[in-house]
């Protein structure tokens, strides 16, 4: 097990995650899943200890494969904020080439943002989608819903065609909302937890998941 990337580096680490793994699958009961798809809800109740995500989580129908297709070629990760690439696993994201960006915090991006009197979390998707990293890319969005307002924008007006979206934010104001519009789309693959609740957290552990998936496809 020691040479699998998606996996804990120690045998102790492993067998905690295991473990944890277990004691969700136990104790999560009665789910519509697929196994694929359960194997990242399993991961995300596992990430935060909420088993509400259990029946709060959606696919797309094309969802799991697409994302998977999408590693598999090295896609770029889109992420609304540092705080989820700060969370992707290196060695994961290298096992497949995969590079992830942001840019809420680019001085052009905050420029524009005042200029325009919009968030910089649109003007980050503007600028990632200028960029070429949005077609054919994953999206990642776990706590600007205007993010995720963006890209279902430019994907309804502008024809943008992400790999997959995970639309996850957290939050009060139009997080329900944008994630309920993001389920209506069907032309582009998605993820998403149904109202309020959401955050960085999640993305994360739905990537790796995905990654895990990807890798175990693999071998």
């Amino acid at each position: 097990m020691s040479n699998v990337i998606t996996e804990q580096l120690t045998g102790a680490g492993r067998k905690i995650e295991h473990d944890s793994f277990a004691i969700v699958d136990r104790e999560a009961g009665a789910h519509d899943y697929s196994e694929a798809q359960w194997q990242i809800v399993r991961r995300m109740i596992h990430a935060t200890a909420d088993f509400e995500f259990n029946g709060l989580t959606r696919f797309h129908p094309d969802a799991v494969a697409a994302g998977l297709n999408a590693i598999r070629q090295g896609a770029p990760i889109v992420a609304d904020v540092e705080m989820i690439c700060v969370g992707l696993s290196k060695p994961r994201l290298q096992h497949f080439g995969i590079g992830t960006h942001h840019f809420i915090a680019d001085e052009d991006v905050i420029e524009q943002a005042r200029a325009e009197n919009s968030t910089r979390a649109v003007q980050a998707m503007r600028k990632a989608r200028r960029a070429g990293l949005l077609d054919g890319g994953i999206a990642a969005i776990g706590n600007a819903p205007t993010a995720l307002l963006e890209v279902i924008r430019l994907v309804r007006e502008e024809g943008l065609r992400p790999a997959l979206i995970i639309g996850m934010p957290v939050g009060f104001v139009s997080a329900e909302e944008s994630k309920q519009a993001l389920g209506e789309l069907d032309d582009v693959p998605w993820m998403i937890t149904r109202g309020r609740k959401g955050g960085s957290t999640l993305v994360v552990a739905a990537i790796h998941a995905l990654l895990a998936l990807a890798e175990a496809a693999q071998r």
